[in-house]
Formats: C-alpha cells, sequence, structure tokens
C-alpha cells in the first residue's frame, strides 16, 4: 500500500532539526510516513512528513552548515506560512550533558523544558550585557511553550510517576540502526568541562580522572 498524500492544511505539528543525523531519528518515530507535497517556490525549506498517534507531523531541517538562532527563526517561518494549521512547534535534538548535584543529565536521557521562576523554558543565550571583569548577563527572554504543551508535559510527568511512560517501547525502533544503538556504559563518559583532550578523532587518549 502506497504512504498517504495528505494536503498541507491537515499538518497540526511542526518538528524542527539542526542536524542531518536529528530528521533520521525523527523519521523512525514516526508510526507512518506520508508522500512528499510538491515544492513551494517560495519555501527553501525541505520537508517530511508523517504520522505520530493522531498528529500529523511535518519535519524540517536547517540548512546543512547553518545552525544558530537566526537560520532556525527563518526555518519555522517558512514552515508556519506554508502549513497554516500547525498548532505548535518543537525543536528537537541533540544536547550536551549538564550534570549537577539537582540534575544529573547523561548521554541518552531526554529533556524537555519547562517554565522556570523568570525563565520561560527557553534561555536567550545571545542577548545582554557585558559587566564588569567581562561577566555576561542575559536581558533576553522569551515566551512560554504555548498552553497546550505544558498541559501534555504536566501528565507526561504524573505518568512517569505511575511507571506508565512507554519511552523505551517507543524508542526501540532506533536499535535497528548502528547510529542510534547504544554503545555501552565504557564509552558514556562525561569530561570536566576544564579538561584539556589530547586531541584526535577520539577521546581513546584522555584519562577518565577528570570525567564525572
Amino acid at each position: 500500500m502506497p504512504p498517504q498524500r495528505l494536503t498541507r492544511n491537515e499538518y497540526t505539528v511542526g518538528w524542527i532539526c539542526a542536524l542531518p543525523i536529528e530528521p533520521a531519528a525523527a523519521a523512525e518515530m514516526l508510526d507512518e510516513e506520508h508522500q512528499d507535497l510538491p515544492q513551494d517556490s517560495t519555501d527553501t525549506n525541505s520537508y517530511s512528513f508523517g504520522r505520530i498517534g493522531e498528529h500529523n507531523v511535518v519535519v524540517a531541517c536547517l540548512p546543512a552548515g547553518q545552525t544558530g538562532t537566526s537560520s532556525a527563526a527563518t526555518v519555522a517561518s517558512q514552515m508556519k506560512s506554508r502549513f497554516p494549521s500547525i498548532r505548535f512547534g518543537l525543536m528537537v535534538g541533540i544536547g550536551g550533558g549538564v550534570p549537577s548535584a539537582e540534575a544529573d543529565i547523561r548521554l541518552g536521557d531526554v529533556v524537555i523544558s519547562q517554565p522556570f521562576a523568570q525563565h520561560g523554558g527557553v534561555v536567550q543565550y545571545d542577548f545582554g550585557k557585558t559587566g564588569p571583569e567581562g561577566r555576561f548577563t542575559r536581558t533576553g527572554s522569551l515566551n512560554a511553550p504555548p498552553a497546550i504543551l505544558l498541559a501534555a508535559l504536566a501528565k507526561l510527568r504524573s505518568n512517569y510517576i505511575r511507571r506508565r511512560v512507554k519511552l523505551s517501547e517507543h524508542l526501540s525502533p532506533l536499535d535497528r540502526l548502528p547510529e542510534f544503538a547504544y554503545q555501552g556504559v565504557e564509552y558514556d563518559t562525561l569530561y570536566k568541562p576544564t579538561y584539556n583532550h589530547t586531541g584526535g578523532p577520539t577521546c581513546d587518549s584522555c584519562t577518565e580522572m577528570d570525567s564525572w
């Protein structure tokens, strides 16, 4: 049976990635893939289409070699213009580990932002002022995620407490691809930010004495 082809008005969720490996993972998460739609001459994005549960999803990646907030804003703007029924957009990708006493974030963890204190859920790291001794102070702020996502996050956390989250089950299709398979705890080494790496394509020559 050939994949479905929907209209652009039937897609309600936008998914934006920064690196080419990320839309590959996104495609593996789709319950069903859809046929491509004709390219619009005013839209420079390249899209993938599919369904997750009851949601029709459109996926786009930033142009190769053009990461950053400006490129992401352009992709999001063109996506929203092309697909007017999108209810919300998600920026999904790979992040570095941020271990702390409160949250020991490691390779393979799934991190979801939410509003906290004066932050709306995402920190605008590139807008601020430099004060005494070169200390950078952020002055920018961004809006909180849509209420529908925050409500879904609250339900997800509730289900997690009740041991009703099936994250491992949803991620299992990735196991067949070596690029996404878990390599083992021996490769899950997170070095301290002050560590001076020896160089080279791997950390085989680095010492784990300066790691967490």
